[in-house]
């Protein structure tokens, strides 16, 4: 089993290979949360991930005849850029096994490196499988994400860091899919200091490390932002080490980590992975356990699509009224949508869309109705433009989803 001298040898080998990424204080998310938040900021790294520190330890333990033969992995996208950044600049030949439906840029970013990409199998495990497979059948090495004592140990050495840049941390909370970087955190923080609290954190669409430490069968299916944890068996030998070590495993909901990286973007200016947000998510979802306290937040990454970003930040606009799609009434007439772009002028909100609708509604046909997308302050400022044009006659209705109370 991996223990604290493992980490420590791994960050031997680490020097001048990856970065040695920051821990700073978040003044915003403190606010926010009630802890005194500290932000370990992976999503930094060469590679936008922690999985570089792991796939490096373990190539750096490969034999020459290994090194000759390649290696081959899966993965849906950071332990693929890991592995094939390190085997470039090791010389070592690289196949990786990415899912069939991977989407190109996590393919090109791969292929970038100089891996042979193979798209084979539905799922991450599908591909892991076949991997396998394939490894064994061509002699060659066979890098698992998170399964192996190396990659354990090199995935702690992120924590390592922490502990280094903001020593007296009460508590941890780190995402877990496999369990290697959560298993490396653990050893790592228990050999600083025993009385750190750390709390692993999953998406509720993969709680496989959860199930497991209640004694359940581990299943997980569908869609998750925090793709890079959806896993639904939990590692064999990472398992152990997180009964041993881990205070507690919690599960936020796919809701809590879509928000988590919103609020990331809004507060903190920095982008983040699905993955990546789950500990905030977990703060934000307890935030009378951590009050006070000084909590580490491991940010695992920041690999996410531009474009699931750009739909999380337009959600979050609406959600907080920032952005607002009101239906409205009106007589067909000559002026009759003058007056009430007129009216949301009046009150400060800026008409960014309009879909007038004479034709195609069940209204009467002396009356129209017009769809207005509107850029607001809040959900206050919203309800405060539906009183006014509703006060002018302009039956109003909300189509988006935002609370006005």
């Amino acid at each position: 089993m991996t223990d604290y001298s493992d980490i420590q040898k791994a960050r031997e080998l680490l020097k001048g290979q990856v970065l040695r990424t920051p821990t700073i204080p978040s003044p915003g998310l403190s606010k926010l949360t009630g802890a005194e938040v500290y932000l370990k900021l992976e999503n930094q790294q060469v590679t936008g991930s922690f999985k570089v520190r792991g796939s490096y330890v373990r190539m750096a333990s490969l034999t020459d005849d290994e090194r000759k033969a390649g290696v081959i992995a899966a993965s849906a996208g950071n332990h693929a850029q890991g592995v094939g950044y390190h085997a470039e600049r090791l010389g070592i030949p690289a196949a990786i096994y990415m899912p069939s439906n991977t989407p190109f840029t996590k393919v090109a970013r791969t292929e970038a490196f100089g891996a042979q990409v193979i798209l084979e199998g539905e799922t991450v495990a599908e591909s892991r499988i076949l991997a396998q497979q394939a490894a064994d059948d061509e002699g060659k090495v066979f890098i698992h994400p998170y399964d192996d004592p190396h990659v354990i140990a090199g995935q702690g050495t992120a924590t390592m860091e922490m502990l280094e840049d903001a020593p007296d941390l009460d508590a941890i909370i780190v995402p877990i899919g496999g369990g290697g970087l959560a298993s490396g955190c653990c050893i790592a923080a228990a050999a600083h200091n025993p009385d750190i609290e750390v709390v692993g954190a999953q998406a509720d669409a993969y709680p496989s490390m959860h199930q497991a430490f209640k004694g359940e069968a581990p299943h997980g299916k569908g869609a998750t932002i925090a793709d890079g944890i959806a896993v639904k068996e939990p590692g064999e030998l990472t398992t152990p080490i997180l009964r041993a070590h881990m205070n507690d495993v919690t599960v936020v909901r796919e809701g809590d980590i879509e928000r988590a990286v919103q609020i990331m973007v809004d507060v903190q200016r920095l982008i983040v992975e699905g993955s990546g947000a789950v500990p905030l998510a977990a703060l934000m979802a307890e935030p009378a356990r951590f009050k006070g306290r000084k909590v580490g937040l491991m940010i695992s990454g920041g690999n996410i699509d531009s474009r699931l970003l750009s739909s999380v930040l337009m959600r979050g606009l609406i959600r907080d009224g920032r952005l607002a799609k009101l239906r409205i009434s009106l007589i067909d007439m000559p002026g009759a949508l003058a007056a009430v772009a007129g009216i949301i002028g009046g009150k400060g909100g800026n008409i960014v869309d309009v879909m007038h609708q004479r034709m195609f509604r069940d209204v009467p046909v002396k009356e129209a109705e017009v769809d207005i997308a509107i850029e607001s302050l809040n959900a206050d400022h919203v309800r405060d433009i539906i009183r006014a044009l509703e006060a002018e006659g302009f039956g109003t209705r909300l189509l988006s989803d935002v609370s006005l109370g």
